[in-house]
């Protein structure tokens, strides 16, 4: 049986040899048991360093994968939660804790191009290109897959998404594991996508056998997801890579979400989904002069997107706090941890005021939309 551990044990740890300083991101979990005063735990954390990640705690976390076990870990974007893609049975672990569908595929994780091309059939001349601009980063590419990757992977699918991240903790695992990991957002299946180490154990705690604490994400959205099997490439799933940024280093039409019709065999990429990104917490969207339409009763809290001027409605229903969040940028490293954080505050219902409609907002427009409700007449 596993040793139960508080969740404020962390604030005294050390990632490194004996005497050096607490890292900083320990402390997170001392502030987040102010908000859960000492929940046991019953998955083991490991914090480390993801400029010097400890071999030791590598070395641990690979030996779990290799053995079929499932180990959340952080890459640039959002913690992801890895099994070893080229074992079905613990690919199909994933899904378990998840409670993911069996229909919404996972990507697959490696830490150099060779390897991504052992995940897939063929390697166009325009993977090369973007491997070598964006990689590692936050760029998925959904291409024909290999006999390696089992259909429990791709949902029967027969192309793959692969990609290489940027944190030198993921990167690090893969090396050491030696195989592609398979690793979806480590949280409840359509539930926020967790940017802290804590987020996971939130949702997923005694559900998988190890997390490793680098501390929070650094881009904080999921990778945009770019399919190469049709003429012209078409963007699956916005991130923070652009549409344009695609154009101008492939030199030819790439097209976005708007550019095409709705796929008939839905969900050919993770994020599809029609609700997805979700808090517990009610969550709707408003525009931004209908504050009047809110209800009388209820404690609430206002995220506004953008620089749009807010109509907050009169004084006695103004929102307990107010979220701004004015570039595209600071939305996609913030809006997560926000959104876990109004989870705990026990507050009856969140608004979003949108972003405006440029192309420069999209991916977080593709979240909102997801996450969110159109405000009713209620609550």
């Amino acid at each position: 049986m596993k040793r139960a551990t508080k969740l404020c044990d962390w604030n005294t740890r050390s990632t490194g040899p004996r005497g050096s300083p607490t890292p900083p991101h320990a402390r997170r979990w001392a502030e987040a048991a102010v908000i859960r005063p000492y929940v046991p735990l019953l998955t083991p954390v490991i914090p480390l360093n993801d400029d010097e990640p400890d071999p030791r705690a590598v070395t641990k976390a690979a030996g779990i994968l290799r053995r079929g076990g499932l180990v959340a870990f952080a890459t640039e974007t959002v913690y992801g939660l890895g099994a070893d893609a080229t074992n079905p049975e613990a690919v199909a672990r994933i899904f378990q804790a998840k409670g993911r569908p069996s229909f919404n595929p996972l990507i697959v994780h490696t830490d150099r191009v060779e390897m991504a091309r052992d995940c897939v059939l063929q390697w166009p001349a325009s993977a090369d290109v973007l491997a070598h601009c964006f990689w590692p980063g936050p760029l998925t590419l959904v291409l024909p897959r290999a006999a390696n990757i089992p259909d429990v992977v791709t949902a029967g699918r027969d192309t793959v998404g692969v990609r290489i991240p940027k944190s030198r903790v993921a990167r690090a695992l893969i090396e050491a594991t030696g195989r592609p990991i398979a690793a979806p957002s480590a949280n409840r299946s359509t539930g926020i996508s967790p940017t802290e180490a804590w987020h996971v154990s939130n949702d997923l705690d005694g559900k998988i056998d190890l997390i490793l604490d680098s501390g929070k994400t650094g881009v904080g959205i999921e990778s945009t997801v770019l399919d190469l099997t049709t003429s012209p490439p078409r963007v699956l799933r916005p991130g923070s890579i652009t549409v344009e940024q695609i154009r101008e280093a492939l030199g030819c039409e790439v097209l976005g979400q708007a550019d095409f019709p709705p796929d008939p065999h839905a969900h050919s990429s993770p994020g599809q989904m029609d609700v997805h990104y979700a808090p517990r917490t009610p969550t709707f969207r408003i525009e931004p002069n209908a504050f009047e339409a809110l209800p009388r009763e209820g404690r609430w809290v206002l995220i506004a997107l953008g620089e749009t001027p807010i109509d907050e409605g009169p004084p006695g229903r103004r929102p307990d706090r107010q979220i701004r969040l004015l570039t595209p940028t600071e939305a996609e490293a913030s809006l997560y941890s926000h959104l876990q954080a109004i989870d705990l505050s026990g507050v009856d219902f969140l608004v979003i005021v949108p972003p405006p409609d440029e192309p420069r907002w999209l991916a977080i427009r593709d979240r909102i939309w997801r996450a969110s409700r159109p405000w009713p007449a209620s609550v």
